[in-house]
């Protein structure tokens, strides 16, 4: 009776062992075979956009490197939402990407009461693009030369400053929600539609403030029409040697740097994901690409997926935390 039972333990073990090697080598099989057609990233965004940008550049490296037609598929909407869960519900094989950022991944959740994904059990993350600090710019009229003196205007005059954002529940307004958290101060938020509006306003004097890209921020400063008071990231930005980080202006810890990555649906297979993981990051690494994103006030990315998968979930938690705390919903 042990002698049967030990050989039909030894059969089933035979049998998993099988089992897994044929998976192993369909998987091995499926990598080679990869890409057979035409591969599409999905931008939740419009034409022109910041994202939207990224992706094309990545697009026509990535179709060179693949020798395959990289298709962008723009899909704006509800602050990223509609093009996001359309790639949740795409078919995992490889053929779907899209375009992620701190918007759709680590904010939206919390700010929309149905986002119709889940940032951190849909996707399967492949790595970073590019990452960059915001910028805290006032109007030069703004009698405050530095982040200290800006908060104690601010805290003189309690909900007379303004600070302005492309919109309820964007990045630049969690941002300032943060700023006016870890200062106590009462600065009232402006939302605009979209960034252009709001940079026209800081130029014209209508809001006294703002934190955004340095996209948006650096042309400004160049040209004196803004003046920078502090970076959001960890260490100075090589674009404004002379700005302070929010910590060395005064606000320990604040800490906001803005990112786009790449992403695939929950259940496209390893092989494939660690294929394109090496194709981006190889991408990522030439000098070509490290110039191409410091033009655009940017330091390129190239992080593997577990760890672009830790920054999202841990985002995840702190604009959570800081969302619910401000109270700000979108719809």
């Amino acid at each position: 009776m042990r002698r049967r039972a030990l050989q039909t333990v030894h059969a089933v073990a035979t049998l998993i062992l099988a089992i897994a090697q044929a998976f192993a080598a369909a998987d091995l099989q499926h990598e080679h075979a990869w890409p057979e057609r035409p591969i599409r990233i999905i931008v939740p965004g419009g034409v022109g956009g910041v994202i939207d940008i990224r992706a094309r550049w990545l697009a026509e490296r990535l179709a060179a490197s693949l020798h395959q037609t990289v298709i962008v598929e723009n899909r704006p909407g509800a602050g990223g939402n509609i093009g996001t869960a359309m790639a949740a519900r795409s078919a995992a094989d490889g053929y779907t990407l899209v375009i992620v950022h701190q918007g759709t991944m680590t904010m939206n959740p919390h700010l929309y009461a149905k986002t119709g994904y889940d940032p951190l059990a849909d996707f399967m993350p492949i790595t970073r693009l590019g990452v960059g600090p915001l910028v805290l710019a006032v109007n030069p009229s703004v009698p405050a030369k530095s982040v200290s003196e800006l908060v104690a205007l601010a805290k003189s005059k309690p909900g007379e400053l303004t600070f302005g954002s492309p919109g309820i529940g964007t990045p630049p307004h969690v941002a300032g929600e943060l700023f006016k958290r870890m200062t106590g101060t009462d600065i009232s938020h402006v939302p605009y539609r979209g960034g252009g509006q709001a940079a026209a306003d800081l130029i014209a004097g209508h809001i006294s403030m703002s934190i955004e890209g340095t996209n948006v921020q650096l042309p400004l400063i160049r040209d004196g029409r803004v003046r920078a008071l502090a970076v959001t990231s960890a260490h100075r930005f090589p674009g404004l040697p002379d700005v302070p980080t929010m910590t060395e202006a005064g606000v320990r810890g604040y800490q906001f740097e803005g990112w786009v990555g790449i992403a695939a649906p929950a259940a496209t297979p390893a092989s494939i994901v660690d294929r394109l993981y090496r194709e981006i990051s190889t991408l990522l690494a030439t000098s070509e690409a490290k110039a191409w994103f410091a033009a655009n006030g940017l330091e390129e990315g190239g992080e593997p997926p577990r760890v672009f998968g830790d920054i999202i979930r841990k985002e995840h938690a702190k604009w959570g935390t800081v969302i619910r705390h401000s109270g700000i919903r979108a719809e």
